[in-house]
């Protein structure tokens, strides 16, 4: 018999966490699911009522401290930490306040919230940590710099915990999902239809510009969610789907080796693709 366990999921309003919460609680699991806003929590709780399902609703800012104290006072087993957002645009153009705001929820707001159950975590000598990071976190994409950056700086983290948290008995590992329909993608890339500034400042036309990928199936990053939840997967990294395992390692490689001056006035393959894409695209046959 699989032991049950308390476990907090942040970013539990929509996609991956909210399906996972109603799975964890479905299989007997004590499931606390966080949303970023008070009208989540009421349209999350109807659809758990419609469903029969006892699961804890609570409404969890990871950049609130006022949020994050409340949620130290559950007692809990493992911590899934999913809630993120996404800033879509090139560089060059990106506003600050949206860099600002890309970092404060992914990176600090996160990590604060983390740092508090790991000290939880510590006093118990058992916990775990599973980080919901991203194939951002191990690779970039055009038009993705915030989001990827935010995401390597969370892998950093992750990286350094597990080192130092070991001994203590505290699990940490990643999952790091890919390119999949959920929306979230998509939307990525009409945030800068609502930047504050005029558009003819951009390098850019945001009109023109989708995200740059074929997208997968999401339903297998649940399982995958709930696989390393209830240990039926121990690995520390966690990155799907399989057919972009590859690619990941390849980009990495060839980085060691690109010759920067070469090619200046050539559009970009990947760039390209930005162009290229529509939004919402599937992988065929996937």
């Amino acid at each position: 018999m699989m032991k049950k366990k308390r476990i907090l999921i942040t970013g539990a309003g929509s996609g991956f966490a909210k399906d996972a919460a109603i799975r964890l609680a479905e299989l007997g699991h004590t499931v606390i699911a966080t949303v970023e806003i008070m009208s989540q929590v009421s349209v999350l709780e109807q659809e758990l009522r419609d469903k029969k399902l006892k699961i804890t609703v609570e409404k969890l800012d990871v950049t609130s401290e006022i949020d994050r104290k409340k949620a130290f006072e559950h007692d809990i087993d493992i911590l899934i930490s999913n809630a993120g957002i996404s800033e879509g645009g090139a560089v060059v153009d990106l506003p600050e306040e949206n860099i600002r705001r890309q970092f404060e929820v992914n990176v600090f707001g996160t990590i604060f919230l983390i740092q508090g159950f790991a000290k939880h975590f510590v006093k118990k000598k058992k916990g775990r940590i599973i980080s919901i990071s991203s194939i951002a976190g191990l690779s970039v994409a055009p038009f993705t710099g915030a989001y990827s950056a935010s995401k390597h700086a969370l892998e950093a983290f992750s990286e350094a915990m597990y080192k130092e948290l070991r001994e203590f008995g505290v699990e940490v590992c990643t999952i790091n999902p890919g390119p999949y329909l959920t929306g979230f993608n998509d939307r990525m890339f009409e945030a800068p239809m609502y930047w504050k500034k005029d558009k003819k400042e951009n390098v850019f036309d945001y009109s023109k510009i989708n995200f740059p990928d074929y997208q997968f199936n999401p339903d297998e990053v649940v399982e995958k969610i709930i696989a390393v939840a209830t240990d039926k997967i121990t690995t520390y990294r966690n990155v799907l789907p399989d057919p972009k395992v590859t690619a990941v390692k390849d980009e990495e490689s060839e980085s060691w080796t690109r010759d920067y001056t070469k090619d200046l006035g050539k559009r970009h393959k990947a760039v390209q693709m930005a162009y290229k894409m529509k939004p919402g695209t599937k992988v065929k046959g996937y």
